[in-house]
């Protein structure tokens, strides 16, 4: 059950909240009453069901507990099916989530929505900047989840969160998959789900490494050159994915234009994962000259994904030289797989227009 604080006014009610560990150090909506009931209702769910369990403190993720999350990171009320779907997400035994709220490493769940709540749920950007500043369902949707992970997880920096940096990603990180601009199928179609359906998938990742790369329409090797440059950033050297036997998955953020590369010389998701998989790949040499006792397998060549599949690929962002590889942790019991869940667009209810 929750608990609320009695304060004067809202001022004295944040002090309260930032002096009980309760924030994630920038301010918060106040969680009255009102407000929380009032998301509790938008989710279309008992304010007692519990979603899940949160580690490393194994808190109940009840409907109510999420709401005040929601509300705290300043969410409205069409942002909540987005929200409760990405904590029933993280709380599926194959995220990992206490052992990941503990880790050394710099990593965070990296929300990707895709399907009619980009649009339903309060315009989820997927172009310029999606990952940056200025998108305010972006920015609250993935402030709630870390809000939730925070007070219902327990994870607080150097006593259960342990991440030495952290990295910004773990205030906010959530985008849409640029579906219109995409020349391929939208990511959930490859997961299962039907095109009308509206599903979060969720990977825990470093913050963007950036992949410059100039594209040439009259050079017939602008794809491979793509691939591979791609795939030097995947096999980075000094990451986990390269020292800890690449069975975690990676995320990479294709921008329309180098999507575009890839589509017009014959490749699909499913072949440009192949690809990489295969290209992604470092000398044992390299790697034993580096960090020796961090190797595992005895491979010849390491490669940083085994498995073409744990390649989450979407397209995303501005149109221009970049594309962004979000490496990974390659931990846990489960090896840092990504999860996804549906969005329950059908459980939303419309609501008064004021805000409480």
């Amino acid at each position: 059950m929750s608990i609320f604080l009695n304060a004067r006014d809202e001022a004295e009610a944040l002090e309260k909240l930032h002096d009980a560990h309760c924030t994630d150090g920038l301010p918060v909506i106040i969680p009255t009453r009102e407000r929380v009931q009032r998301l509790v209702l938008a989710s279309g769910l008992d304010s007692d069901i519990v979603l899940g369990e949160m580690g490393p403190q194994w808190g109940a993720a009840t409907v109510e507990n999420v709401a005040i999350a929601a509300v705290m990171a300043g969410c409205l009320a069409e942002h909540m099916p987005v929200v409760v779907a990405a904590i029933r997400a993280i709380c599926q035994p194959e995220f990992d989530l206490a052992e990941m709220q503990g880790t050394t490493h710099c990593i965070a769940p990296l929300l990707i929505v895709n399907g009619p709540a980009r649009a339903a749920c309060g315009g989820i950007a997927s172009g310029f900047g999606a990952l940056g500043p200025g998108h305010r369902a972006n920015a609250s949707i993935g402030r709630a989840v870390r809000l939730a992970m925070m007070n219902i997880g327990g994870a607080r920096p150097g006593e259960s969160d342990m991440a030495l940096h952290g990295h910004p990603g773990k205030f906010t990180f959530c985008l849409a998959e640029d579906e219109e601009q995409s020349p391929f199928p939208p990511l959930h179609t490859s997961l299962g789900y039907g095109l009308e359906q509206s599903v979060v998938t969720v990977v825990g990742t470093e913050g963007p490494h950036s992949v410059l790369f100039t594209g040439d329409a009259d050079d017939p090797l602008s794809a491979e050159r793509l691939l591979n440059t791609i795939a030097k950033v995947i096999a980075n050297p000094g990451s986990n994915n390269s020292h800890l036997g690449g069975r975690a998955a990676i995320c990479v953020v294709l921008n329309p234009d180098h999507a575009e590369v890839l589509h017009n010389a014959g490749y699909t998701r499913e072949t440009i994962q192949q690809a990489l998989s295969e290209r992604a790949v470092t000398p044992r040499a390299d790697l034993e000259a580096l960090n020796p006792r961090m190797l595992v397998g005895r491979e010849e060549f390491i490669p940083a994904v085994r498995d073409p599949a744990n390649i989450v690929l979407i397209t995303a962002g501005g149109t221009g030289l970049y594309t962004m590889v979000m490496p990974s942790w390659c931990a846990g019991p489960h090896g840092n797989v990504a999860v996804h869940a549906e969005i329950e667009l059908n459980q939303y209810c419309e609501l008064p227009s004021a805000r409480g």
